[in-house]
């Protein structure tokens, strides 16, 4: 690198003025593009089904320690 501090500054501000004054394209909302997507989807469904088998397996465990734990008797 045999360019001095004030030469990369130099060039660094040229391209930043080229990129402010290049006009900016509208944002997409790509997100809403994924909106159904998977609708009708086998394996979705599956991993869906699955995930909820997860999540009562993990309600029902949680439920087990809240509501049961024995009572202990002192000694």
């Amino acid at each position: 690198m045999s360019q001095t501090l004030k030469e990369r500054v130099a060039k660094l501000e040229r391209a930043l003025a080229e990129l402010l004054t290049k006009p900016r394209e509208p944002r997409r909302d790509d997100w809403g593009k994924t909106i159904g997507m998977f609708t009708g989807d086998a394996v979705l469904r599956e991993i869906d089904d699955e995930a909820l088998k997860i999540r009562e397996k993990d309600r029902q465990e949680a439920r087990r320690r809240f509501f049961w734990t024995p009572i202990r008797s002192s000694p």
